[in-house]
């Protein structure tokens, strides 16, 4: 170890090879820590103002010694002697050697004097141990700092890339792949790791020593060829360009510091409310699970059949060997993660975990006693209410077995029974259906021993307390009763039969005569609904005379009609009375015809009906064709004076848009007094809108009375006011131009004047026609013309405004260089500049400046109308 830094070193550096107590240093390595410190001397020293070229010479006065001291701290050093004699410089060194040693550095056997002879190895120590103090110390990576700080720092940065490994302040950084690394890792946009490679150390070297002072403001304080050609680098050489990159680098690093505490603390809370989370949700669930469980383990209620309560006991044993046990581990695990819980809580300072109400580890141990005293009992009450149900099975099953014989037999035998097929059927059929009702009563009497034994086994099931007695007794007894009823509804059927055989014969008859005559009188009746119904267009009175007398003719006949009716009718009647004095339902069944009375009778009424509704439909006509007349007289005679009236206005604005005279203000008023005169006619309109409205309705399509449509009239009237209205935007349009351009009514009285015949010969003529007609339609407005004239007068200069935002940019320099406009624009605007503007030749040029000016001069000119 050195004996002028041994000392202060040990503070905060673990001693490694350093110079030799005989001031021995390797050449290459002095070399490399002349480069290094002079480098990074005047990487301080440019913030004054200045810089050193010798490190042993140009630190002998003390002078700049002082002032990279102030620079470094940020504080001010005492007053420097001016002198230039020898007791002057060692007076100024010995200030700022007392400086140091007041920042707490031990400084061992580096004098003054040593400095002021321009002695290297003293010099190259003292600056070593600035660097030292001044930008190692201070440096902290997870409670380490100074050396070993830094270390860690640059293993933890580069810890991800491959070919990398840092291990020391030497050869570790010999293939320039960890420099690389470092800048990469912070600003991964400088440089494209994936194409280095590591046989190429020059190369790796020289990328991140001009992409560290071009982007990151350290200046190269390393020779890429000095390194390569060492065995093994100055360490201190090295460490004092790395110590440059954390500081460069020093406030991502604070920042991520300070999130990854952050990080910490909240992957905790996140953690523990999983926990806690996890903790409610396994509660709610056990708890719900009790409680819906219990209500079933408590209900003791007797199914009605033996599988249903063998069902309950496979139910009961599934509960016990399946769904209980997953529960048991469940509030085992709850009870662990409680514990575990509040265990990391007490752990991380949090305050303990409190379940929400009712979901305590005491509420569910009392909630599982709770359930556990349901399940007592449960499964001897469902043993002794099977053996209970065994007993009786048998002998329900018996029942039920005869019950749905018997059952099934008699289904469907009410309804055959009941069936009034007799009463459409012809005599042949109704005595085949006597036989085959004779068949069926010597069925019904073989039955009767079933049905006894059935009552038999129901009684049987009632003393011995059958539970579910009440269902085999309603069974018995509609069993029973329905028994009963067949063997009246057997009777009755034989009954009716007998009956009905001996009427058929007569309705036969009486449905014979009614059909001869109802067919003709139905055809009659249709005929004459046929011609009431008849429409009828007509133009004329005495085509409606026509009509009416024919009809009077057809009401004459209508007296002897209803008489055949009435004839008719009675024969049916007949018919109804046998079915009503017999009780049997005949009607509507007649073989001989599908023509019923109520037919006849609706036809019949219909008729009537169409009667009057015919008169008054030709007394309406007659109205109408005299007043379809009047309305078409009264609708010409106001649109023959409306449809003129709309024509002449019309004529009146064009001739005032072109003879405007008077102020801009004197035309809007006069324009306005005019158009209140046309919205005053309005009513007019309305009220012939309303005549209109009336034809349309009468459905009257011709007019001979004029020679104007509503659809004419209307398209008029809204021509009318379009017109009025465009032609008073356009004065209130120039009278806002007048305004903002700032024209005078002389001006605009000349620009009229142009407008209505400008020519400013051809090549002039085609400008003005692209900016005033840029969609070439061909049509020039005043309005577009107005805006043109005002913008050829107006007086902008924007050449000057973009000179100005150049120089700006420029840092208020004549010229501007590459790097300012890639640093101040976008991309793709910066090398469009670049590539457009011409370079600068100025007296005050550099190389590489560039000429804005001209440039945006030639940008206005571009664009310039």
């Amino acid at each position: 170890m050195d004996h002028y830094d041994s000392q202060q070193t040990n503070d905060y550096m673990q001693p490694e090879e350093d110079w030799d107590r005989d001031l021995l240093l390797d050449p290459a390595w002095e070399k490399q820590q002349r480069k290094t410190f002079t480098a990074w001397c005047n990487s301080h020293l440019r913030k004054a103002g200045t810089q050193i070229e010798n490190i042993e010479e140009d630190f002998r006065d003390g002078l700049k010694l002082m002032l990279l001291l102030e620079v470094i701290s940020g504080e001010r050093l005492a007053k420097p002697e001016r002198g230039k004699m020898r007791v002057h410089k060692i007076s100024n060194v010995n200030k700022a050697l007392d400086f140091i040693a007041s920042k707490g550095v031990k400084l061992v056997s580096i004098g003054a004097e040593e400095i002021v002879d321009g002695n290297v190895k003293m010099t190259l120590g003292m600056i070593w141990t600035i660097i030292l103090r001044f930008a190692i110390q201070d440096i902290s990576v997870e409670e380490t700092s100074a050396k070993e700080g830094l270390l860690l720092w640059c293993q933890r940065k580069t810890a991800p890339y491959k070919n990398v490994n840092i291990q020391n302040f030497h050869i570790s950084w010999k293939d320039g792949l960890g420099f690389c690394a470092l800048i990469h890792r912070h600003r991964p946009e400088l440089i494209d790791y994936g194409k280095l490679r590591k046989d190429d150390p020059l190369t790796n070297l020289n990328t991140a020593f001009d992409v560290a002072e071009k982007f990151l403001d350290i200046p190269k304080m390393l020779d890429a060829e000095d390194i390569v050609g060492t065995a093994r680098p100055d360490e201190k050489a090295i460490m004092t360009y790395v110590s440059s990159f954390y500081h460069a680098f020093s406030g991502a690093q604070k920042a991520e510091t300070a999130a990854n505490r952050i990080c910490k603390v909240l992957a905790v809370n996140q953690e523990n409310e999983q926990l806690m989370e996890d903790y409610e949700k396994l509660a709610s669930d056990l708890l719900e699970w009790i409680r819906r469980t219990i209500p079933w383990l408590e209900n003791r209620a007797p199914e009605n059949t033996m599988q249903a309560m063998q069902q309950k006991l496979e139910d009961f044993r599934d509960y016990r060997r399946l769904h209980k046990p997953p529960k048991v581990q469940e509030k085992c695990q709850l009870e662990i993660n409680f514990n575990t819980l509040q265990t990391k809580l007490r752990l991380s300072n949090r305050p303990a975990f409190m379940p929400s109400e009712g979901r305590m580890v005491s509420d569910i141990n009392n909630a599982w006693g709770c359930l556990e005293q349901a399940e007592k009992g449960y499964e001897e009450w469902l043993l002794n209410e099977i053996r209970r149900l065994e007993r009786l099975d048998h002998l329900a099953e018996k029942f039920r077995q005869k019950a749905s014989i018997h059952e099934a037999w008699t289904d469907g035998k009410e309804a055959m029974l009941r069936q009034k097929d007799y009463e459409t059927a012809t005599l042949s059929e109704i005595k085949a259906l006597l036989k085959k009702h004779e068949a069926f009563e010597s069925d019904l009497a073989a039955h009767q021993d079933r049905v006894e034994q059935i009552a038999a086994i129901a009684q049987e099931l009632n003393e011995l307390d059958y539970y579910d007695s009440p269902s085999v007794n309603a069974r018995c007894q509609k069993i029973c009763d329905q028994w009963d009823n067949l063997g009246a509804l057997t009777q009755k059927r034989r009954e009716a039969l007998e009956r009905t055989e001996k009427l058929l014969e007569t309705i036969d008859q009486l449905y014979l005569e009614y059909a001869k005559r109802a067919a003709p009188f139905n055809n009659w009746m249709e005929g004459a609904m046929e011609d009431l119904q008849d429409t009828f267009i007509v133009h004329t009175i005495e085509e409606i005379q026509g009509l009416t007398t024919a009809h009077e003719q057809f009401k004459a006949t209508l007296p002897d009609a209803d008489k055949e009716r009435l004839a008719i009718l009675g024969i049916h009647n007949e018919v109804s009375k046998i079915v009503q004095t017999y009780h049997v339902n005949m009607a509507g069944t007649n073989p001989y015809t599908t023509i019923t009375p109520q037919e006849i009778n609706g036809k019949w009424d219909h008729v009537r009906q169409l009667v009057p509704r015919r008169d008054q439909a030709l007394t309406e006509e007659h109205a109408r064709q005299q007043h379809n007349e009047r309305l078409r007289k009264q609708f010409g005679a106001q649109a023959n004076v409306i449809g003129p009236w709309i024509q002449t206005k019309m004529e009146e604005i064009g001739r005032i848009s072109i003879e405007m005279h008077g102020t801009l203000e004197d035309q809007l008023s006069h324009l306005r007094q005019y158009e209140k005169s046309i919205v005053n006619y309005k009513p007019k309109i309305d009220m012939l809108e309303c005549d209109h409205q009336l034809i349309q309705e009468a459905l009257i399509f011709d007019n001979k009375h004029t020679n104007y449509t509503m659809e004419h009239i209307r398209v008029g009237w809204e021509q009318l006011l379009t017109t009025i209205a465009r032609t008073i935007n356009e004065v209130e349009n120039q009278i806002l131009t007048r305004d903002a351009k700032g024209i005078s009514q002389e001006q605009m009285n000349e620009f009229r004047a142009s407008f209505n015949h400008f020519d400013r010969g051809e090549a002039e003529f085609a400008r003005i026609m692209s900016i005033v007609d840029p969609n070439r339609l061909g049509v020039v407005t005043f309005q577009a013309f107005i805006d043109f004239m005002s913008r050829e007068t107006a007086d902008t200069d924007t050449a000057d405004q973009v000179m100005a935002s150049f120089k700006i940019l420029a840092g208020d320099k004549n010229y501007i260089t590459a790097d300012e406009l890639r640093r101040e624009l976008p991309p793709d605007q910066a090398e469009y500049c670049i590539a457009r503007m011409a370079p600068y030749a100025g007296p005050d040029s550099v190389p590489g400046a560039l000429d804005y000016m001209s440039f945006s001069t030639a940008l206005y000119g571009e664009s310039d109308l």
